[in-house]
């Protein structure tokens, strides 16, 4: 009777295989696994307060670098301002000094022209010094022609309020027919360049006569 049963066993093996297989997996399985790794813990939220918090300060840093940043694009703004209006005036009063030169040439000039239109007067028929004055004239219009076209112009200050940044005083006159204070006369052509004084225009102030040293 256990030699049956033996048989019977066998034979149910025999002919399931799968049995074998699948414990065979299993243990291979087992081993291979080992044991499980415990999980991380999760890791706990900031509150709302702390959440609150930093992004107060995150904002305040954000206005922070918004302010530095606007300031520094002004100061780059005003460097490149100045730096243009440098350049633009470097390019209009470069000529200044030679300027300067250029209108004492012109007081030669017109003092010249001036000396010879004295002599070359209606009871002189000297056609030489008429000549002499006629050419003179026209060098001089054709210089200030010349210097308006640079920028360059001659003050006009007779009749006119005095200003202390284009008029020099050298002198005082009674006022007849002029309001005090108005120049009364012109002992040197002062000149602008771009509406720049280049050069003092040396006047005489009208002043009321009060003192009899001032008639004579």
């Amino acid at each position: 009777c256990q030699h049956r049963d033996f048989w019977a066993v066998l034979l149910h093996f025999r002919g399931s295989p799968c049995a074998f297989s699948t414990a065979a997996q299993q243990r291979s399985t087992g081993d291979e696994c080992g044991p499980e790794e415990p999980s991380e813990e999760p890791k706990h939220p900031l509150s709302d307060c702390a959440l609150e918090h930093k992004a107060i300060k995150l904002e305040e840093q954000v206005r922070d670098l918004t302010e530095r940043y606007r300031k520094a694009l002004a100061d780059s703004e005003n460097v490149r301002r100045r730096t243009q209006k440098f350049v633009e005036d470097a390019k209009l009063f470069g000529i200044q000094s030679f300027c300067r030169d250029l209108v004492e040439v012109a007081d030669i000039l017109e003092k010249t022209a001036e000396s010879a239109a004295g002599q070359a007067g209606p009871s002189d028929p000297n056609p030489t010094l008429k000549k002499i004055y006629e050419g003179l004239s026209l060098i001089e219009a054709k210089l200030q022609s010349v210097f308006a076209k640079h920028g360059l112009q001659k003050m006009n200050p007779v009749g006119g309020r005095y200003d202390p940044y284009d008029h020099e005083i050298i002198c005082h006159v009674p006022a007849e027919g002029m309001q005090p204070g108005t120049v009364a006369l012109v002992t040197q052509d002062g000149y602008k360049l771009h509406g720049r004084t280049i050069r003092h225009a040396l006047v005489g102030v009208a002043v009321e006569a009060q003192d009899r040293r001032l008639r004579k």
